[in-house]
């Protein structure tokens, strides 16, 4: 290799200091001769400013090998396939603990005392009646709106209801007082059941009941959705407890697309209700929250255990996607998809068994023992039986991701508090690799070129203009 070709020669150097195997790398640019000495750390990372001196940086399309931050709230070995909240195996927590105390867990470190959960508990519950304008702005939605759609819009709105708590009105350093703090997160989370069950109430305009004190977090969100006024209304013990371990299982989970984006949008500065939001219009993607949406699409569209192989051989030729297998991290069975899957059989006993869980099960099988899907680590991940779940509660199938964004807002306020006692925090602002023309001059439009080919395709008129373009209009 030549140097001119500007080859950078890495090795792995260690050495013992205190007992304990300290690494760094020797990075030279054979080109330059310049040479840096690069620090690792326990976590296996090393900062990217170290490559500096020798005028490079890294380019990692989709952050696939690049920490942007550093955590304690969650931990994943997607190889041996580990979830642990603050230390805790997400089994554990599954089976015994509710969804609020293990919020309390993500966010503030520790579960809480027999106390603390009671009070952690009234704190929420007196903040769970969504402001009227919130609710109005939901209700100016079209009826057909996608109920995430509307979660975006009551979470944006609000934030405008809180003034005192926008850094834009009481300046960047609000945040730091702890009572401000808890006071957005018990707002955010207290409401969120309501303003998802105000989007879900669009589809079947009902009017949205008051939160009813008494009852737990997924009980409360239950009887919003289904009481109708009710009073005396009480969910299915059974399904609200389901329920809650999915919402506990969909809590947090580290650095993720939306919970990425609401670290970068808090970056800025922004208010806590802005930086959620966000996360949740990230959470929308079909690649991502709504992905247990297109499992129950993609059950539905094979419709019977004989069509698995066809489908298997189109995912195989590129013409299917196979829903609700792989995962970004877990390259082992997803620790939650085997958890949902004990809830499944817990859920049919209640509301009847759902017939593509046959087909679901099958599609597993068969997909476990291809060399094709087992070569690329495809296993099942938390939206392959959610979606099955959810449809015999009786949500629709457009439903299905908010019941995900609810309780991931407790992941993501939990990294939005980390965020701002981080020393490292500073306004995120990734670099690029420019490869767009170099220079060019203006041309005036009377002198630019005619056979310039057209940049936009031709875009479709509307049935509904058309129709508008019929008429005529008189001042």
């Amino acid at each position: 290799m030549s140097e001119t070709e500007g080859s950078v020669c890495m090795r792995n150097a260690a050495t013992r200091r205190a007992g304990t195997l300290a690494r760094h790398l020797v990075i030279k640019d054979e080109a330059t001769g310049k040479q840096v000495n690069v620090k690792v750390s326990e976590g296996n990372t090393f900062k990217a400013s170290d490559l500096k001196p020798l005028g490079v940086r890294s380019y990692d399309p989709g952050y696939t090998n690049t920490a942007a931050v550093k955590s304690s709230i969650s931990y994943i070995d997607g190889g041996k396939g580990i979830l642990r909240y603050r230390g805790y195996p997400i089994e554990e927590l599954a089976e015994g603990a509710s969804f609020l105390d293990v919020a309390h867990l993500v966010l503030y470190g520790e579960l809480p005392n027999q106390k603390q959960s009671a009070e952690w508990e009234s704190l929420i519950m007196q903040n769970s009646v969504i402001p009227k304008g919130v609710e109005n702005a939901i209700a100016a939605l079209p009826h057909n709106a996608h109920p995430m759609s509307a979660l975006v819009v009551g979470l944006s709105s609000l934030g405008s209801f809180y003034p005192e708590a926008n850094p834009a009105f009481a300046g960047s350093g609000v945040y730091k007082s702890s009572i401000v703090q808890d006071q957005q997160i018990a707002r955010i989370l207290g409401n969120a059941p309501a303003i998802a069950a105000a989007a879900y109430h669009l589809r079947t305009g009902k009017k949205l009941p008051q939160p009813k004190a008494g009852l737990s977090y997924a009980e409360n969100f239950l009887y919003m959705l289904d009481s109708n006024g009710d009073v005396n209304y009480r969910p299915n013990p059974k399904l609200s407890r389901a329920l809650d371990v999915l919402f506990l299982l969909h809590a947090e989970h580290e650095m993720n697309c939306s919970t990425a984006a609401c670290r970068h949008l808090a970056s800025s500065g922004v208010d806590v209700f802005t930086s959620v939001a966000g996360a949740v219009g990230a959470l929308y993607g079909p690649l991502h929250g709504g992905a247990n949406e297109a499992v129950l699409r993609m059950l539905e569209r094979i419709g019977s255990v004989q069509n698995i192989p066809a489908f298997l051989q189109g995912v195989k030729d590129k013409k299917e996607k196979l829903f609700g297998f792989g995962h970004r991290v877990y390259k082992n069975f997803d620790p939650r998809a085997k958890i949902i899957r004990k809830i499944v059989d817990e859920v049919f006993a209640t509301t009847g068994k759902d017939p593509l869980i046959e087909v679901a099960e099958a599609l597993q099988n068969a997909a476990l023992a291809d060399e094709y899907f087992v070569k690329r680590k495809l296993y099942p991940n938390v939206d392959f039986f959610s979606g099955l779940i959810y449809r015999a509660m009786g949500f629709p199938p457009e439903f299905f991701t908010c019941l995900f964004a609810v309780p991931r807002i407790s992941g993501w306020l939990a990294h939005w508090r980390e965020s701002l006692v981080d020393p490292d925090t500073k306004i995120l602002r990734p670099q690029q690799d420019y490869q767009g023309v170099w220079l060019r001059h203006y041309v005036p439009l009377n002198k630019r070129s005619s056979s310039q080919s057209q940049l936009f395709g031709p875009v479709p008129v509307t049935n509904e203009k058309k129709r508008q373009l019929q008429g005529t209009y008189t001042s």
